[in-house]
């Protein structure tokens, strides 16, 4: 099982490339950067975590910059989003955003993608908030054209374009992996539908502990004849339990993710190493 680490970088916070670097020596397989182009000062939907939002959510760097930093500093780190809004980006340039960044770095992205919970932010960058499942199922699948045709097209009822041409094209193939996000039954439903993995949350406000759904997940993965081996699971905010990890790991979980603070290394270094002794006895 695999270990990754998740920031949100902000120009207080560890650099992306020192990060990439602490967890590259530390055994970890993968760095992870989340997505939130702005925040609003309405909010029409509350925040999913309870309470107020913390400052890191508004001083989020980009995540493609700061993932190819790391990458550029790594050999064999994984770089992740964690998670892409999709459904506020275009799906062109987002396409040819996901294969520079796997070309660059050999092969190495994750491409971990969400529908987003902020109404406010997503208006403001065109979308309706009703209909956002469609649209991120539509652009996912017009850059999957993207991504495998050299003359590609996509004629959907939200996305639409004729037939053109964009390189480069990603290493790996047929295109890096589209991990989704999202809780249960909803996010394990489009990951289903379209992802090549479901990263859920460890627990949230309807469950206690993500493993209890894993059989109804791969029951609705059978109805569907997705084979289960191309639906690999993630699980986000582990902590440093041993007997848990074993756990995820006697579960078939293919990596949990820590979600550390947005600070710097005097903060981190020490959790790292901690998180370091724990590696080989799960890997």
């Amino acid at each position: 099982m695999h270990i990754g680490a998740a920031m949100f970088f902000t120009d207080y916070s560890m650099s992306p490339g020192e990060l990439g670097k602490a967890l590259e020596e530390r055994g970890f397989e993968s760095v992870w950067a989340p997505e939130h182009s702005h925040i609003p000062l309405t909010r029409k939907s509350p925040f999913p975590g309870g309470g107020d939002l913390p400052k890191r959510y508004y001083d989020a760097m980009d995540p493609f910059v700061s993932l190819m930093a790391a990458a550029a500093v790594t050999k064999k780190l994984k770089v992740g989003t964690g998670v892409c809004l999709v459904n506020q980006r275009d799906p062109i340039q987002t396409a040819k955003l996901v294969s520079s960044i796997d070309q660059l770095s050999n092969g190495r992205f994750l491409f971990g993608v969400g529908n987003g919970w902020n109404q406010d932010e997503m208006e403001n960058h065109g979308t309706d908030f009703a209909s956002r499942h469609k649209l991120v199922r539509e652009r996912i699948e017009a850059m999957k054209v993207i991504w495998t045709k050299s003359k590609a097209e996509y004629h959907g009822d939200m996305v639409k374009f004729d037939a053109m041409m964009t390189w480069p094209k990603p290493v790996q193939k047929p295109y890096p992996p589209v991990l989704v996000g999202g809780a249960f039954p909803y996010g394990a439903r489009r990951a289903i539908r379209y992802g090549d993995g479901w990263m859920p949350l460890r627990a949230r406000a309807a469950y206690s502990d993500v493993r209890a759904l894993f059989p109804k997940f791969r029951e609705m993965a059978k109805a569907a004849n997705r084979d289960l081996a191309t639906l690999p699971l993630s699980i986000w905010n582990s902590t440093e339990d041993e007997g848990e990890l074993k756990r995820d790991q006697d579960e078939g979980v293919e990596r949990v993710i820590i979600s550390l603070e947005s600070a710097k290394a005097d903060v981190i270094l020490p959790e790292l190493d901690r998180w370091a002794k724990l590696i080989p006895k799960v890997a």
